[in-house]
């Protein structure tokens, strides 16, 4: 289980609407290798099932991000949240 507190973290000092960043920048962020299952789509959609808390949506959101797998699938789009 990898801790996202760093990514949290790094959301909450951007200032951008909206950015990409890649597995491997989110990996250094992390200081870990992400999870086979973060190449699936909905491993990162916060809004999906909202009920099933998964700690990397939840870093997103607390660093109030909305966070949406590209479909070239080795990238996130972060997109701030209203």
């Amino acid at each position: 289980m990898n801790d996202y507190g760093p990514l949290r973290d790094y959301l909450k000092k951007q200032t951008l609407p909206e950015f990409v960043l890649s597995f491997e920048q989110i990996e250094k962020i992390i200081d870990a290798a992400l999870p086979r299952a973060a190449h699936r789509a909905s491993w990162w959609e916060t809004l999906r099932s909202p009920q099933e808390k998964m700690p990397q949506r939840e870093a997103c959101l607390s660093g109030g991000y909305i966070a949406t797998r590209l479909a070239d699938g080795k990238s996130v789009r972060f997109k701030k949240m209203k």
